[in-house]
């Protein structure tokens, strides 16, 4: 699977059709004590967060107005193109990036964090 395969919605509309992103799960780890390893640190799973880090071209209907979306909660979908396979969660707008440089498309990223599970 490559990056060009990874659709995003947001509210049930397709925000990008990605050609790169980053999708990231994470487990904290909490630190246990066991009798039988004593010298040993020993740990077990904690709680599981995501997150989201996505690049777009700014177009006219994807305008700067995007900058003013950060701290929404959006759903997310990733989805593969042939439909097959998907998971969706909530995640919160936390950073909207716009890069414009004269004489270049102008483009944006959007950083996503995950409240809540992945399913």
């Amino acid at each position: 699977m490559n990056g060009n395969n990874i659709l995003i919605y947001m509210n049930g509309s397709a925000i990008a059709g990605t050609k790169s992103n980053d999708v990231q799960t994470e487990c904290e780890t909490i630190e246990i004590s066991s009798p039988s390893i004593g010298d040993w640190r020993a740990f077990m799973a904690g709680r599981k967060s995501w997150s989201v880090q996505t690049s777009f071209l700014v177009t006219a209907t994807s305008s700067v107005r995007q900058l003013l979306n950060v701290g929404t909660s959006y759903t997310l979908v990733f989805r593969d193109r042939s439909n097959t396979y998907s998971v969706s969660g909530t995640a919160i707008l936390t950073t909207c990036k716009i890069t414009a440089t004269r004489g270049n498309l102008c483009t944006g990223s959007f950083a996503f964090q995950g409240t809540g599970a992945l399913q």
